[in-house]
């Protein structure tokens, strides 16, 4: 099955295809994406996302995204935004670059509720939207909104 006819019919059954994940993503998740990108075409390649595909606790994922890029005052990324499907609030953060940062890379540590995708979006001043996802298996959950 080609990608376009994939994605029309994806979009017809309700659920939203990223163009890096052969399978679907939550509506909230895709939400998220869309409101921070403005429904902006995402493309593969260039972004890394480097976080450990199994994690003992959520309550600290560490998480690194570098981002291919010349940095220059014409060409560079400008955010650097990463999203989650289980948490409560899907959009985990955003950070903010310039030219002057020299190096496109975020490197933080992250709750994560349960085994979920993560996606990394890069926005580059340029207006284009580079974006990659990982999943994460978590044994022992955190962001829990009841406590026992």
């Amino acid at each position: 099955m080609n990608s376009s006819r994939r994605l029309f019919l994806a979009g017809a059954a309700g659920v939203t295809l990223l163009p890096f994940a052969a399978e679907a993503i939550s509506e909230g998740l895709a939400a998220a994406i869309r409101e921070v990108t403005g429904g902006a075409e995402l493309r593969t390649g260039k972004v890394t996302l480097d976080i450990p595909p199994l994690v003992e606790n959520g309550n600290t994922v560490p998480m690194t995204v570098i981002v291919e890029s010349p940095m220059t005052p014409d060409d560079y990324v400008k955010a650097v935004h990463v999203f989650n499907e289980k948490n409560p609030q899907p959009q985990v953060f955003s950070a903010w670059l310039s030219p002057g940062n020299g190096k496109a890379a975020v490197g933080t540590r992250i709750k994560l509720a349960d085994t979920q995708k993560v996606v990394a979006v890069a926005e580059t001043s340029t207006g284009e939207f580079w974006a990659v996802s990982a999943e994460v298996i978590v044994t022992i959950a955190a962001c829990v909104e009841d406590i026992i």
